[in-house]
């Protein structure tokens, strides 16, 4: 991140991300536990720069300095209270030199680790001035903003926020950690979830949330709960799971993706802050960054006034309506019904398969293939390169899809110029699956926006201007659309990003496989109020029993029903299977035809023959001629 904006600035507009634990990072260097960690930024400070360096390496937003326990009650324990101001001094030079402007720094405090009156000895004054020693040697230091964590109880917590408002208007993140809070379970101790979000409602911070507690879904179910009761920005930052005591050693097992995948979770939800506790490593939290971004890097489109104070808003072209700008759009939106079916782009460097086989859907009738972008994140043809090979081979229309992924703004508006100019004008944005599912899990996932983000910023290239608002003397002709999954596990948040993709400017949809058509027709009633564009529905004939109970227990949002996994067992072995798997097919293939929200179908060749197709395509040769919804009328391109 170079020159980060303000933090306040930062958090009111997109997901920030934390490094990961300091502590158990210098335990796993060999550093006992009977040593204090904190004292370490005087005595091996080497150790702590190279922490830090490892969590901005990793893509960290924000570097939270090793001063956790480094207030006087704490610092006591070991005779150091006298070094407080040095300690704290330190801890934060050492992360602003690692951090060196391209991170936040964050004021680490942590509780006093003494109960607080009535229980103990510790009376508010005494945690409150504690607190503000460690905040002012922060403060004039240079903190960006700090990081009050693992509290369990709010009276502290308070007294740490009032000592830190009394020296700093900085921003303050205070987290709490409510021990055993789970399916199931029991909390410990302090105050619930509900209590707490209510009572800091109203203090002067910038964040509430949790971290520790018991493991990623611990966390979890924490801010499900704090959702429920505050609009609050939320902060979500587990530590590794439960630890274990492996050979006298104690070690946090959650792996890098388990944790990931819980970010991913949170940032779904709605978390606005997402990081790691104890146990969270730098390999971690570069997982994190990489989930996070496939789901969180949403750029809207920039208002231009703003963004070029002082000068007159570029002049914008007028775009070119959506069926003017290629044959597929002039189907997609005469009302006919239409029919795409997906070409795999070949692993290596023949594509002589992938011709044929277009061909031979074009002798078929189909209107268009889908060429999709590294699925699955494994590496493959180029869609362009494939595309441009098919309309020069056999003539067939493409549709090439474009992954947010791999390619950074600047090489997406060199890639899209360049695609608009040789005429490979319909575009399939999506957003990408992470590298960590396929053949170079440690490649380096961009994400610099996601497929929404990719639509406006295509619907600014269509009136003539550049990703940073400046005109590029002409415009492009690109029909947009956009992917969606009607039977998503998350039902609100597909229809809210199905909604976000129309408001960007999506012109056409392409729905992931359907099985369940109880499902679609949810879907369809769901987003029955978002302006109307035109909708093709997934198809894959299954090709087994087997198949079927994959996709029905291991991937998200590919329900299949009983009664066809039914089927399926009684046809006896596998080709009988997969005829039935062909005839499921037909079975929804009868069904989609006619329905006012349907468009088209988008197949997905079954057990990768393309002649297969030609099965599917018997059942609507001839009602190939029905009108379906027309849609030329009352939709606006560049929305």
């Amino acid at each position: 991140m170079d020159s980060p904006a303000p933090f306040r600035e930062a958090l009111a507009e997109r997901v920030i991300l934390f490094d990961g634990a300091v502590g158990t990072e210098i335990y796993a260097r060999g550093v006992f536990i009977n040593r204090c960690f904190d004292e370490l930024c005087l005595a091996q400070p080497d150790t702590v720069r190279e922490i830090h360096g490892a969590y901005r390496a990793a893509g960290a937003d924000v570097l939270t300095t090793n001063t956790f326990g480094a207030n006087r009650w704490r610092l006591a324990t070991y005779g150091l209270e006298a070094r407080l101001a040095e300690i704290n001094s330190t801890g934060v030079r050492l992360a602003k030199e690692v951090a060196r402007g391209r991170c936040w720094v964050a004021g680490s405090i942590g509780p006093t680790g003494a109960a607080m009156a009535p229980l103990g000895k510790l009376t508010p004054g005494d945690a409150f001035r504690a607190f503000q020693e460690q905040a002012e040697v922060m403060h004039d230091e240079g903190v960006d903003l700090f990081v009050l964590e693992t509290f369990t109880r709010l009276p502290e917590l308070w007294q740490a926020v009032r000592a830190v408002r009394s020296v700093s208007d900085r921003p303050i993140v205070a987290c709490m950690s409510f021990p055993f809070v789970g399916p199931g379970q029991n909390q410990i101790e302090g105050a619930t979830p509900e209590e707490a979000a209510r009572t800091v409602r109203s203090w002067p911070i910038d964040a509430f949330g949790t971290n520790c507690s018991n493991g990623p879904r611990g966390v979890q179910t924490v801010l499900e709960r704090l959702l429920a009761v505050t609009d609050m920005k939320l902060a979500a930052m587990p530590n590794a799971g439960l630890p274990q005591v492996v050979e006298g050693r104690t070690l946090y097992l959650a792996a890098p993706e388990y944790m990931a995948e819980h970010a991913r979770r949170f940032v779904q939800l709605g978390a606005s802050i997402v990081g790691g506790c104890c146990g969270t490593n730098p390999q971690m939290i570069k997982e994190m960054r990489t989930f996070i971004r496939s789901v969180a890097a949403d750029r809207k489109l920039p208002d231009l006034s703003e963004a070029m104070p002082g000068r007159a808003r570029p002049a914008t072209l007028p775009p070119t309506p959506p069926q003017e700008k290629t044959e597929f759009g002039r189907k997609l939106y005469s009302g006919r019904f239409l029919v795409s079916v997906e070409l795999e782009p070949p692993r290596g460097v023949e594509p002589l398969k992938a011709i044929e086989g277009a061909s031979l859907l074009k002798a078929a009738g189909v209107d268009v293939v889908n060429i999709p972008d590294g699925p699955r994140a494994v590496a493959r043809m180029g869609p362009a390169a494939l595309s441009a090979l098919v309309r020069s081979h056999c003539g067939m229309e493409t549709i090439a899809h474009y992954c947010c992924r791999d390619r950074n703004l600047l090489g997406m508006q060199m890639d899209l110029l360049g695609a608009n100019a040789l005429g490979l004008r319909n575009i399939l944005a999506v957003t990408g699956d992470p590298p960590k599912m396929g053949t170079y899990p440690n490649a380096t996932a961009v994400f610099d926006i996601d497929a929404i983000g990719l639509i406006s910023f295509i619907q600014m290239l269509n009136r003539g201007l550049d990703f940073s608002g400046q005109p590029v003397g002409g415009k492009t002709n690109l029909l947009v659309g956009a992917g969606c999954n009607p039977a998503h596990i998350d039902l609100d948040l597909e229809v809210s990003r199905f909604t976000r993709k129309v408001e960007a400017g999506a012109e056409y949809f392409f729905s992931q496989p359907v099985f369940d058509p109880e499902a679609l027709w949810r879907f369809l009633d769901r987003t029955d109020s978002v302006p109307r564009v035109p909708f093709l529905v997934g198809i894959m004939p299954l090709a087994s029993l087997k198949n079927a109970e994959f996709l029905h227990n291991e991937v998200p949002g590919m329900q299949v029903p009983a009664g066809i996994r039914r089927r399926l067992a009684e046809a006896g072995d596998r080709d009988a299977q997969r005829e039935v798997g062909i005839e499921v097919a037909q079975e929804a293939l009868r069904e989609l035809v006619g329905h006012p929200r349907v468009s088209g179908v988008y197949m997905y060749p079954p057990f990768g023959s393309y002649k297969a197709v030609l099965r599917l395509l018997e059942v609507l040769a001839p009602r190939r001629a029905l009108d379906g919804p027309d849609l030329g009328a009352g939709i606006t391109a560049g929305v």
